[in-house]
C-alpha cells in the first residue's frame, strides 16, 4: 500500500512539475526579439523614422520617415536599427502583407530625396509595398524633381515601387486620414516619447515575466529533485527554508502582475476615459500582448501553486514521519526499560506479608509505567490519522504501530501474569499459614486438656468430643493432598517453597497423628467398666516420650513443642522482612546502575542486530547482482559497456562483506553479555576497517557508471527478482552508511559506561573511528589531485588537508614576486604527507554527485626533511611560516581560524619531532659503532678524553643514546648529558659546510642571539636558573605532588610560576593537565631545552670538528654533530 501511495504521490507531484515546466518553456521560448527599445533608445529618441500606428487600406503598418535635415548624417549602424526594430514591432501576418513608407521631404532638396530613398531601399529590412515620398515644395526643386523623376523613373522603379506626391491631400488619397499623423495632416494621436515610453515597459515587463519562469522553473526543479531528510530538525529546516523561498517567488510574481497590470491600464486609459475612443492597431497590438503574458504569468503562477501544495505535502509527511519515528524510538526504549524492569518481578515471596510487599511494589511500578504505555498507546493510534491522510510511508508507520500495541499488550499481559502469580501465592501462603494455625491450635489443646480429668469416663468423652470438634474445624483450614496442592500451584512453586509447604504438611500429618492417638486412648478410657479397677492414667509417652510422667512436664513438652514451631514460623517472617528491607535499601542504590545496564544493554542489541542486517544486505547485493553479471543466462540483459565493469561498481564490497561476516559479527556476539567492553571488540579490528578507505575512493567511479546504467534492463530484473523497493544505488551507499554509523553507536555506548571497567577501550576505539572517517574523508580529496607526476604513496601517510591564503617571500627571485607577495595572497588547498606537504590549486568541478567535487591541481611541493616552521606572524594569530631551505622560499599561511592554525602548526612539529628523532637515533647508533671501534679525538669542551678507558666511554654513549628526546644535539657522543657546574653547553666548532645563519631557529618576533646563549649556555659558575615558557620533556616523570600529574618523553609543558619550597607550577601542553613539581626534578626533566618558537628536521648549527662534512636528516643523517632547537608550543 505504502507502495502504491508514494507511486501516487510521487507521480502527482512529477505530472505538476512537467505542467509547470510547460509553462515556464512556452514563456522561455517565445520569439526572440533581435534588438530592445531600451537597447536603442538614443536611436530612437532621434526620430528620423517612427511606427505611427497607421495602417493602409489592406492593413499595411505605415512606418514615417519625417523631415530630418541630418538623415544623410546617421550612422549605417544606428540607421539599420532603427528599421529592424521597427519592423519587428507589427505582427508576423501585417509584416508580411508589406510596409508603406512616407517620406516627407517637402522641405527637402531633390538630391537629398533620391539618396534618401535609394538608401531606404537599400537597408529596408522587411517587405515593401508601397513608397509614397512628398517631394520639395519650393518651385525650382519642385520642377527639378519632376524633371529628374521622369529620367530616374526606370532606375528608382528597379528598387521599390515609388509615388511622387506633392501634397498632403494627394496622400490622404493613399492613406486616409485616420491613419495619418497631424503633422502629414491626419488625426492619428501620436506622441513619440510616449510610444518610446510604452514600448519600453512591455518589453521590460516581457523580460520580467521570463526572468520570473526562469526562477520559477529552477526553483521547481530544485524543490522536485530534493531528497526527504532522514531526521526531524533537517525536515524542519528544510521545509521552513523551502516555505520561504516560496514566499519570495510569489512576490516576485505578484510584482511582475502589477507592473502588467500598470502597463496594460496605461494602454486601455483614453477608452477608459473616452468609450469612443478607437485604439490604433499598435495599440491593439501591445494591449494583446501585455494580455497574453498576464494570462502567461497567471498560468505559471497556478502551476507552480498547484506543485508547491504537493511538494509542502510531501514535506510536511516526511516531517510527520521522522516526529513519528523520533517518538516511537523514544516510546519504544521506555518500554524496553519498563519491561526489563518487570521481568525483575520474578520473587514469588517467602511470606504472606513478603507477597503483599511484592503486590505493592508491583502496583507502585505499574502505576508508574503507566504514563509509558499511555503514550506508547497514542502515539500506535495514530496509525488510523496516517492511513486517513494518504501518508506516503504508511506502510512503514502501521507495523511500528502494531509492534507498539504488541509490546503494551504483551506489558500488560506480562503485568497481569506476575500479579496473578503473585496472588496464587498469596493464596498458597494463606492456607500455608491457616494449617500452621491450625495446627499450632491443635497442639496446644492436647497440652491444655488436663490427664487427671481424662481419667474418668466423663472427663475423656469431654476431652475427646473437644478433640472431634477441633478436628472438624480443619475442613477449611488444612491442607488436604499433597499433590494437589503441586499441581494446582505448579507455576509458583519454586524448590525454597516446595520445601516450605512439605515441612508444613509434615507438621500438620504430625499432629493428626498425635490426635489419632489421643483419641483412641480417650475412648478407651470413656468405654463403661465392668468391674472396678485402678484409675491408670493415658500413657504420656504416647504423645510426649519423656521419663517424667507428671501432667505438669507433659504439657511443659507439648508447650516446648508449640513455640518451637513458632520460633521457626516467626524466624521465616523475620528472614522475609530483612531480605525485602535488604531488597529495598539496595534497589534505591542500584536503580541508576540497572538503567544504565539496560541502555547499554539495549545500545548493544541495536549494534549487533544492525549489524546483521548490514551483513545480510551485503550477501545480497554480492548474490543478487554483483554474481548475476557473471550469469551467462543474464548476460543477453547487459550491455556491452557494463561488460566487464562490475570491479568499478561494487568496489571491493566482497572484502568488506567477509571481514563483517566471518570476524567481526562474530567477534560482537562474544560481547553480547558485556556491552561495556566490546570497545575492545574494535580496538582489535581496527586495521581491518582501513578497507573502507579503498571502497570510498572507489564511490565516485561507481556512482558515475551506475547513472549511466541505471536504466538498464539487466538491473531492473535483479531488482524484481530481489523483491527491493531500492534500486541498487542505495544499497552500494550502505558500506559509507554502516562506517558512520558505529561512531554513533560507540557515542551512545560510552554515554552509558563513563564508570565502567571498559571506558577507556570504548574511548580509545572512538577516537580511533573518528580517525578513519578522516582518513576516509581526506583519501577522497588527495584522489583529486591531478598534475602530480610521481607516487602519491610514496610521500607517506596523509596527516591533514585544508584550504588557506598563502603569501610567498623568497630570497632568491624578482623583487616584484617578494613585493607582491604581502598584498595578493594565492588561494592554495595544502596536503600535509608525512614526507612532503604539496601545494595544490582548488577547481571546481560541474557535475552530479560526486562529478561535482572538486579537483586539486598540483603547484608544487616542500620535502619536509628541509622545511622549517615559525609559529608566529605578526599582526594575525591566524598566519604561520612554512620555510625551505634555510629561508631561501618562506610560504607564509593564513588559516581560516586559529584553532586550525594550531592544529596544523601540531601536526607539523610532529613530523619534524619524530624525523628528528629518528636521525639522532641513527647518528648515536653510528656514533657509537665509531666509538667501539675506534675512539674519535674529543672537542676541547668535552669532559671525557680519548686516553680515558673504553668503558667510560661506551657508558656515557649509552646514556646520551636513553635521551633520545633531546632536542640539544643529534648525534654528539661526547657532550655530558647535563652541563656541568661552572661550564656551559659544548659549542661545536664550525665546518666548511656548516650554514651560518641562525633564522630557522629563532622565533620571528624574538630572535635569539648569542647574549641569549651565553645565558642559557652558562660560564657564570651558578645552577642553571628556571624561567617561565614553553620546554620540551626529555625524560619520563611520574612522580608529581599530584598523583594525576605525569608527563612523558616528548611532552610540551609550560612553567607558569614558582612556588613555595622549591616547586614550579607546569602545564602539560600535550594532556591539559596541571601540576606541582620540585624545581630540581624539572631541570632533570627539561634538560637545558631552549624556549624558541621554530623548529626544522633539516636545518643544523654548526657541525663537529671530527667531521668534515654535515647534511640533513634527509641525507641519512650522516651528521655527527648537529644542534636543533627546540620547540616552544
Amino acid at each position: 500500500m505504502t507502495l502504491s501511495l508514494i507511486s501516487l504521490l510521487y507521480k502527482d507531484i512529477a505530472e505538476l512539475w512537467l505542467l509547470l515546466k510547460k509553462c515556464t518553456d512556452e514563456i522561455m521560448h517565445q520569439d526572440i526579439i533581435p534588438l530592445y527599445a531600451a537597447d536603442i533608445q538614443d536611436q530612437l529618441k532621434k526620430q528620423f523614422a517612427y511606427l505611427s500606428g497607421g495602417r493602409g487600406g489592406d492593413g499595411c503598418p505605415v512606418i514615417t520617415f519625417p523631415d530630418y535635415p541630418a538623415f544623410s548624417e546617421i550612422p549605417e549602424k544606428e540607421f539599420q536599427n532603427v528599421l529592424t526594430y521597427l519592423t519587428s514591432i507589427p505582427s508576423l501576418r501585417d509584416a508580411g502583407i508589406g510596409f508603406i513608407l512616407v517620406i516627407d521631404r517637402r522641405q527637402d532638396k531633390w538630391t537629398s530625396v533620391k539618396a534618401s530613398i535609394l538608401r531606404i531601399a537599400a537597408s529596408f529590412p522587411g517587405n515593401l509595398q508601397l513608397v509614397l515620398v512628398l517631394r520639395p515644395t519650393g518651385f525650382f526643386h519642385r520642377a527639378l524633381s519632376d524633371i529628374a523623376f521622369r529620367f530616374n523613373r526606370d532606375e528608382l522603379k528597379m528598387k521599390v515601387p515609388i509615388i511622387m506626391l506633392g501634397s498632403v491631400s494627394e496622400l490622404q488619397g493613399y492613406i486616409d486620414k485616420t491613419q495619418l499623423t497631424e503633422d502629414l495632416g491626419g488625426t492619428l494621436d501620436y506622441c513619440h516619447n510616449r510610444w518610446l515610453s510604452r514600448r519600453t515597459a512591455i518589453e521590460g515587463f516581457a523580460q520580467k515575466v521570463k526572468q520570473t519562469a526562469q526562477i520559477l522553473q529552477s526553483f521547481g526543479t530544485e524543490l522536485a529533485e530534493t531528497e526527504l531528510p532522514n531526521d526531524v530538525q533537517s525536515t524542519s529546516s528544510l521545509l521552513a527554508t523551502h516555505t520561504e523561498k516560496k514566499d519570495k517567488m510569489k512576490e516576485d510574481i505578484r510584482v511582475a502582475v502589477e507592473q502588467g497590470d500598470d502597463i496594460l491600464g496605461s494602454i486601455t486609459k483614453p477608452v477608459t476615459e473616452n468609450p469612443e475612443y478607437k485604439l490604433n492597431q499598435d495599440q491593439l497590438d501591445n494591449q494583446t500582448t501585455v494580455e497574453r503574458l498576464l494570462a502567461q504569468l497567471h498560468e505559471t503562477e497556478t502551476a507552480f501553486d498547484e506543485f508547491w501544495i504537493k511538494h509542502q505535502q510531501k514535506l510536511e509527511q516526511c516531517l510527520r514521519l521522522r516526529n513519528f519515528e523520533q517518538d516511537f524510538r523514544e516510546v519504544k526504549a521506555s518500554l524496553d526499560i519498563v519491561s526489563e524492569r518487570l521481568s525483575a518481578f520474578t520473587d514469588v515471596g517467602n511470606s504472606r506479608s513478603h507477597v503483599e510487599h511484592i503486590l505493592k511494589d508491583l502496583a507502585n511500578f505499574e502505576e508508574k509505567s503507566h504514563e509509558t504505555v499511555a503514550k506508547a498507546r497514542m502515539l500506535a493510534s495514530e496509525r488510523d490519522a496516517f492511513i486517513q491522510s494518504n501518508h506516503y510511508a504508511v506502510d512503514s508507520i502501521i507495523p511500528k504501530c502494531s509492534e507498539l500495541h504488541h509490546l503494551c499488550d504483551a506489558f500488560t499481559t506480562e503485568t497481569e501474569r506476575r500479579r496473578n502469580l503473585l496472588n496464587k501465592s498469596l493464596e498458597l501462603h494463606d492456607l500455608l499459614e491457616k494449617s500452621m494455625k491450625w495446627c499450632d491450635e491443635g497442639i496446644y489443646l492436647l497440652a491444655s486438656q488436663p490427664v487427671d480429668k481424662c481419667q474418668s469416663q466423663d472427663g475423656a468423652e469431654s476431652a475427646l468430643q473437644e478433640i472431634e470438634k477441633f478436628l472438624d474445624t480443619g475442613a477449611g483450614n488444612k491442607i488436604k493432598e499433597l499433590n494437589k496442592i503441586y499441581r494446582e500451584y505448579a507455576h509458583i512453586l519454586n524448590e525454597d517453597l516446595k520445601e516450605h509447604v512439605q515441612k508444613v504438611f509434615q507438621k500438620q500429618e504430625s499432629m493428626e497423628e498425635m490426635f489419632q492417638k489421643r483419641q483412641v486412648s480417650l475412648k478407651k478410657l470413656a468405654a463403661k467398666q465392668t468391674r472396678p479397677v485402678q484409675p491408670v492414667a493415658p500413657r504420656p509417652e504416647a504423645f510426649v516420650k519423656s521419663p517424667c510422667t507428671s501432667p505438669g512436664l507433659q504439657r511443659e513438652n507439648v508447650s516446648n513443642s508449640e513455640s518451637s514451631a513458632l520460633r521457626r514460623v516467626n524466624y521465616r517472617k523475620a528472614k522475609s522482612e530483612m531480605t525485602e528491607l535488604h531488597q529495598s535499601r539496595g534497589g534505591s542504590t542500584m536503580d541508576d546502575e540497572e538503567n544504565l545496564a539496560v541502555l547499554r544493554q539495549h545500545v548493544m542489541n541495536e549494534l549487533i542486530e544492525t549489524e546483521r542486517a548490514y551483513v545480510e544486505e551485503l550477501l545480497c547485493v554480492l548474490e543478487g547482482y554483483a554474481a548475476e553479471m557473471d550469469n551467462p543466462l543474464m548476460a543477453h540483459l547487459i550491455s556491452p559497456e557494463l561488460q566487464n565493469k562490475k570491479d568499478i561498481l561494487f568496489g571491493n564490497m566482497e572484502e568488506i562483506y567477509h571481514f563483517h561476516n566471518r570476524i567481526f559479527l562474530r567477534e560482537l556476539e562474544t560481547y553480547v553479555e558485556y556491552p561495556e567492553l566490546v570497545g575492545r571488540c574494535f580496538l582489535d579490528q581496527m586495521e581491518d576497517f582501513q578497507i573502507y578507505e579503498k571502497y570510498c575512493q572507489n564511490k565516485p567511479r561507481s556512482e558515475s557508471l551506475w547513472r549511466q546504467f541505471s536504466d538498464s534492463v539487466f538491473f531492473q530484473e535483479c531488482q524484481r527478482k530481489l523483491d527491493h523497493k531500492l534500486s541498487l544505488d542505495s544499497y552500494l551507499l550502505k558500506p559509507v552508511q554502516r562506517i558512520t554509523k558505529y561512531q554513533l553507536l560507540l557515542k551512545e555506548m560510552l554515554k552509558y559506561s563513563k564508570n565502567c571497567e571498559g571506558a577507556e577501550d570504548l574511548q580509545e576505539a572512538l577516537t580511533s573511528i573518528l580517525g578513519i572517517l578522516k582518513a576516509v574523508n581526506d583519501s577522497m580529496h588527495q584522489i583529486a589531485i591531478t598534475g602530480y607526476d610521481g607516487n602519491l604513496n610514496e610521500l607517506g601517510k596523509l596527516l591533514m588537508q585544508g584550504s588557506f591564503n598563502v603569501w610567498t617571500d623568497h630570497k632568491k627571485g624578482h623583487t616584484k614576486v617578494k613585493d607582491l607577495a604581502r598584498f595578493k595572497p594565492m588561494q592554495r588547498h595544502l596536503f600535509l604527507h608525512e614526507k612532503a606537504v604539496l601545494f595544490c590549486k582548488k577547481r571546481e568541478e560541474n557535475g552530479e554527485g560526486y562529478e561535482k567535487a572538486p579537483s586539486y591541481s598540483y603547484k608544487h611541493s616542500l620535502n619536509m626533511a628541509a622545511v622549517g616552521i615559525t609559529e608566529n606572524v605578526k599582526g594575525d594569530a591566524k598566519k604561520f611560516e612554512i620555510w625551505y631551505n634555510a629561508r631561501e622560499e618562506v610560504y607564509i599561511i593564513q588559516a581560516p581560524t586559529p584553532e586550525v592554525k594550531a592544529t596544523w602548526v601540531n601536526e607539523i612539529r610532529k613530523v619534524l619531532t619524530s624525523q628528528l628523532q629518528a636521525c639522532r637515533e641513527a647518528s648515536q647508533h653510528r656514533t657509537l659503532e665509531q666509538t667501539q671501534s675506534l675512539p674519535l679525538p674529543l672537542p676541547a669542551s668535552s669532559c671525557a678524553s680519548p686516553s680515558r678507558n673504553h668503558t667510560r666511554n661506551t657508558k656515557k654513549m649509552e646514556e646520551k643514546k636513553a635521551d633520545l628526546t633531546s632536542l640539544e644535539g643529534c648525534g654528539t657522543t661526547v657532550a655530558p648529558k647535563y652541563p656541568e657546574k661552572g661550564k656551559g653547553w659544548a659549542k661545536p666548532s664550525h665546518s666548511l659546510d656548516a650554514s651560518e645563519e641562525n633564522d630557522g631557529w629563532s622565533s620571528a618576533e624574538e630572535p635569539l642571539n648569542s647574549s641569549d646563549a651565553e645565558e642559557e649556555g652558562g660560564g657564570g659558575g651558578g645552577e642553571m636558573k628556571l624561567t617561565p615558557g614553553k620546554y620540551t620533556v626529555v625524560t619520563d616523570y611520574d612522580k608529581g605532588v599530584s598523583e594525576e600529574f605525569t608527563v612523558k618523553s616528548g611532552d610540551l609543558v609550560q612553567l607558569i610560576r614558582e612556588g613555595e619550597d622549591g616547586l614550579w607550577f607546569v602545564k602539560n601542553l600535550s594532556s591539559g593537565r596541571e601540576g606541582w613539581i620540585p624545581a630540581n626534578n624539572l631541570l632533570m626533566l627539561i634538560g637545558n631545552s631552549k624556549s624558541a618558537q621554530s623548529l626544522s628536521s633539516s636545518e643544523s648549527g654548526t657541525a663537529s670538528s671530527n667531521l668534515s662534512t654535515s647534511s640533513s636528516c634527509s641525507d641519512s643523517c650522516n651528521v655527527s654533530s648537529t644542534s636543533f632547537s627546540d620547540i616552544k608550543g
